[in-house]
């Protein structure tokens, strides 16, 4: 038994940050951000907006895709670093307002976190253990950024994204393989300088941005390839690459070392920001929503985040 793909859905704060907005509180400009980063803006959540309202829309969303309830859902999983609270978990919260039941756990893994939660329901699904899941990722990154630091303030944004799993036998559909990988040594290039046991605090996110450059080049490449041998799929067969949208120099870049047209690349960078977690199914719903992606195309997800983590999961929608 394997994970058949039924629904996919996301959704966006209301308010948008453009980048000439920004130049107003740090030294930058238009400019220099897109010549950087492909970024021209980001969503951010209002105040009083939390993770769980982004994620129970999204939610919401994926599952009318899906033509389920949340009375059918017997899963949650929720990929974030910006929980409501410490505890109780969100998707605790998530699961109270749509209805559903079974089990309900939030998982950490920064920006690769939704591949580490599709993952991880895939093996719940395979295993028996779950006939209906919902993978979410949703951040309220805004809330963790120092807005005087240029090199990471410009950078993050706002938004949730959900994808509806059900149990199948349908082999040739649904997730076909997925890769993870961490390396704690790596640790210090890319963290959240507070954290309940150490400050007390929250903190806020410090990057060395040029390693984390390299390291994502490196990495995401691999695990890209890897996934594809686990299937055994050449990667030119793959019909959409949905890349996590940290930078558009790394989606460049990555496409550049693996010999990926750009025009099977989808990115969302300019408009959404990093929204960490968020970032790759937000992307996923919008190519399905825009017509590009279509039922049966070949799809590889990939990101990478802070510890370092990082991953890639094929699908076939």
């Amino acid at each position: 038994m394997g994970s058949v793909v039924l629904g996919v859905g996301a959704h966006l704060p209301a308010r948008v940050l453009t980048n000439a907005e920004l130049s107003e509180r740090v030294d930058t400009s238009d400019a220099w951000i897109v010549e950087r980063t492909g970024i021209r803006q980001r969503h951010i959540a209002s105040d009083g907006e939390k993770t769980s309202d982004l994620a129970i829309a999204a939610s919401r969303r994926a599952l009318e895709a899906a033509g389920l309830s949340g009375a059918d859902v017997d899963l949650i999983i929720v990929a974030t670093t910006t929980p409501d609270l410490t505890f109780p978990a969100t998707a605790a919260r998530i699961q109270a307002a749509l209805g559903a039941s079974g089990a309900a756990f939030d998982l950490q893994a920064v920006c690769s976190g939704f591949i580490f939660a599709l993952a991880t329901a895939d093996n719940f699904l395979e295993r028996g253990q779950a006939n209906t899941a919902l993978v979410i990722g949703a951040e309220t990154f805004s809330r963790i950024i120092d807005w005087s630091d240029r090199s990471t303030c410009v950078l993050f944004g706002d938004g949730a994204g959900a994808l509806v799993l059900r149990r199948g036998d349908d082999r040739g559909r649904g997730v076909l393989s997925t890769f993870l990988r961490t390396d704690g040594r790596m640790h210090d290039l890319l963290y959240v300088d507070g954290g309940p046991s150490q400050t007390r605090s929250v903190g806020h996110v410090r990057m060395v941005g040029n390693a984390v450059f390299r390291q994502a080049i490196e990495h995401i490449s691999g695990a890209m390839l890897e996934a594809c041998a686990r299937a055994d799929v050449p990667i030119d067969s793959v019909d959409w690459f949905v890349p996590h949208q940290a930078n558009q120099r790394i989606l460049d870049g990555v496409a550049r070392k693996l010999g990926i047209p750009g025009d099977k690349v989808i990115s969302t960078v300019a408009l959404h920001g990093n929204t960490s977690a968020a970032s790759v199914p937000l992307a996923l719903d919008v190519g399905i929503r825009d017509g590009r992606i279509k039922p049966g195309d070949l799809v590889l997800l990939e990101a990478l985040g802070g510890g370092l983590t990082w991953g890639a999961a094929l699908l076939r929608l």
